[in-house]
């Protein structure tokens, strides 16, 4: 997230990823003012996540290409679009975008599975745990919200507690 920036700097990606390259196109779409799309495009390039190409010589002209980092973002423009799509259906809207394979147009989504056998998780339900890089305030993060998980399901719907049973 601290590559994106800012509200600019997802809405700048998103475009890129669409295949929108141009500084006024990018302009355009985002309603960024000058100031603040040059600074979004800036900070994108020194994270990595575009590539600045000079594609006209007379008066010198760029255009924005996502990075193979930058392109990487696509899955997280899925996962917003799947749950953009979720809610939209609540409401009985109609989605925007469709992900789609490029050769059979038939629809994408993400989906976790299980990275050994490629299976779906068999309960739906996920946990989450430290990996190998955690730092102490990972460790933290981490058994804080499993604290906080814990107390609110203590609470019945209404917010009564629930009486647990301590006879050994």
């Amino acid at each position: 997230m601290g590559a994106l920036g800012d509200r600019w700097g997802a809405l700048v990606m998103r475009d890129l990823l669409l295949g929108l390259t141009r500084y006024e196109d990018l302009r355009h779409s985002t309603g960024a003012t000058n100031a603040t799309l040059s600074d979004r495009l800036k900070q994108l390039e020194r994270s990595g996540l575009v590539e600045r190409r000079e594609y006209q010589v007379r008066p010198v002209r760029h255009e924005y290409l996502p990075t193979e980092k930058g392109r990487d973002l696509g899955l997280l423009l899925q996962a917003m679009v799947q749950i953009g799509d979720k809610w939209r259906r609540a409401q009985h809207e109609e989605a925007p975008l469709h992900i789609v394979d490029a050769q059979t147009r038939r629809r994408l989504k993400l989906e976790l599975v299980d990275m050994e056998s490629g299976a779906s998780p068999s309960s739906g339900a996920i946990a989450l745990e430290a990996g190998p890089g955690g730092d102490a305030h990972m460790q933290w993060r981490l058994a804080r919200g499993e604290a906080e998980r814990a107390r609110r399901s203590e609470r019945l719907p209404d917010g009564a507690l629930v009486q647990r049973n301590t006879r050994t």
